[in-house]
């Protein structure tokens, strides 16, 4: 048999599962494993899984945007924008600042956790946590947190995220 025949048959195989993972779109059009790969990078079950009213909608339209309430979201950090983040998850609705002392309590220190919970501008939408500790002989100890307090932290969310929507003409 001719060498190169035999490197054809010996070949061949190879070539035939190498195009196996190449993938044809709905255009036609021949994507690459790495095309295929980060053209779902964003699907994490599918095309239409878990989407329902007003996002299946918007996903359709082409609209995109964070995961939850945009107002309460932003009326979030504008509230506590006075104090330093330390993480921030706009699609998870996940806001966590670092431990802030204020200047006129030296011996004080607040940490506060804003989760967002829906879409809609609701009131039970959005949880606040506020945590205080106190110093005590070089120890931070934590301390009760009043429950006027995150309520009314809750209230001046709810109120500057109104603000926003009235704002926005929406």
């Amino acid at each position: 048999m001719n060498t190169c025949l035999r490197w054809m048959l010996f070949l061949a195989p190879f070539c035939i599962v190498s195009c196996e993972n190449i993938k044809v779109d709905k255009n036609d059009e021949i994507l690459t494993r790495r095309e295929q790969k980060y053209k779902d990078l964003d699907k994490l079950f599918g095309d239409d899984a878990f989407t329902f009213g007003d996002a299946a909608k918007a996903q359709k339209s082409g609209e995109t945007g964070i995961g939850v309430n945009s107002f309460l979201w932003r009326a979030a950090l504008d509230t506590i924008s006075f104090i330093p983040l330390k993480s921030v998850d706009p699609f998870g609705g996940v806001i966590l600042t670092d431990w802030y002392t204020p200047s006129e309590s030296p011996q004080e220190r607040v940490k506060v956790d804003i989760l967002i919970l829906d879409r809609q501008l609701r009131a039970d939408g959005l949880k606040v946590t506020v945590f205080r500790q106190k110093l005590d002989q070089g120890q931070w100890i934590d301390q009760p947190t009043n429950s006027v307090t995150v309520r009314e932290l809750e209230d001046i969310i709810l109120t500057r995220a109104r603000q926003l929507r009235i704002k926005s003409g929406k």
